[in-house]
C-alpha cells in the first residue's frame, strides 16, 4: 500500500507541474516542498517510476 501511494503522489505531482509549473515551483522548501521534491523526482526518473507503475499494476491485478 505504501508503494501505492508513493507512486501516485510523485505522478500526481510530475502531472501538475507540467500543467501548472508555478504552483509547486514556489514551494520547494519546508512541508509543501516534499511535492516539489516529488515532482521531480516523477520528471527525472520517469522510466523507472514507469516501470515501478507497472509491476504494482500488475501486482494488484494478479497477485492479490
Amino acid at each position: 500500500i505504501l508503494l501505492t501511494v508513493i507512486l501516485l503522489l510523485i505522478c500526481t505531482c510530475a502531472y501538475i507541474r507540467s500543467l501548472a509549473p508555478s504552483l509547486l515551483d514556489k514551494n520547494k522548501t519546508g512541508l509543501l516542498g516534499i511535492f516539489w521534491k516529488c515532482a521531480r523526482i516523477g520528471e527525472r526518473k520517469s522510466p523507472y517510476v514507469a516501470v515501478c507503475c507497472v509491476v504494482m499494476a500488475f501486482s494488484i491485478l494478479f497477485v492479490q
